[in-house]
């Protein structure tokens, strides 16, 4: 693709931005509010698709250095208490806010909360019952929801503009050539001369329309399977972790 624009001459580049510019030109009012609102509908859309981009890029970069880090531990909170972040990561976020109903679970049994490391070393203060486990399961869950709504954020916007883009385009399409053969049965001139331009400015919208939803569309499905594979990574981290936590905290019957 590159190596066609390097290769495309600049006469033809030109050429066919003179030929928007003069579509744009003979287009009437509606086709040019419909222009203008695709070309403001198309900036929103890159800037979604850029900004979510580096969002979700950033969060699998500290994801993937948070899990190197977890797994190295041998307890399940320790990197809670050496207080390492990985703020972004939402798979951190899960781990924080399943160390701190660990510690109020554990605290409420009258163990100390900072004390989280004696789980596992014989005092019933520092276990937990199945009635605690699965209420800190249940917030697992809820969080998880909530950070797929964080990931997800956005999206309907882009999805907006796959959907309505060609639609606008059609709109202002079909109304341009309405008015061209409304004109032409007022004056009566049969000639194709005399609708051609106001055709050429009503296609434009079509044009444009696509030129909107095709990038759209691709930077959608893209980001779409991206957030679905973190849902997935922060389902089976929970379960790692509430596992983790089973095998520490956990009473034995």
């Amino acid at each position: 693709m590159t190596a066609f624009i390097t290769y495309l001459p600049v006469g033809s580049i030109a050429s066919v931005g003179e030929s928007i510019a003069s579509a744009y030109k003979l287009s009437n009012m509606a086709g040019k509010v419909i222009v203008d609102v695709l070309f403001i509908g198309s900036i929103l859309a890159w800037s979604i698709m850029v900004t979510k981009i580096k969002e979700l890029r950033q969060a699998r970069k500290v994801s993937e250095l948070f899990l190197s880090a977890y797994r190295k531990e041998a307890h399940p909170v320790s990197l809670f208490l050496k207080r390492q972040k990985y703020e972004v990561s939402p798979l951190y976020v899960i781990y924080e806010k399943i160390c701190v109903a660990l510690g109020a679970a554990l605290e409420a049994r009258g163990a100390d909360p900072n004390d989280l490391f004696m789980g596992g070393v014989g005092s019933t203060r520092q276990k937990l019952d199945e009635i605690q486990v699965n209420s800190i399961r249940n917030m697992v869950e809820r969080m998880m929801s909530d950070q797929a709504l964080l990931l997800e954020s956005n999206m309907g916007w882009l999805a907006t503009a796959v959907t309505m883009a060609p639609s606008l385009g059609l709109l202002g399409t079909v109304w341009g050539v309405m008015e061209s053969f409304g004109a032409m049965a007022v004056t009566g001139a049969a000639m194709l001369s005399a609708v051609a331009p106001g055709i050429s400015g009503a296609l434009l919208t079509t044009v444009v329309g696509l030129l909107v939803a095709l990038p759209s569309a691709a930077g959608y499905n893209m980001l779409t399977i991206q957030i679905r594979q973190f849902c997935v990574e922060m389902d089976n981290f929970s379960e790692e972790i509430i596992s983790d936590v089973e095998r520490h905290y956990v009473q034995e019957r």
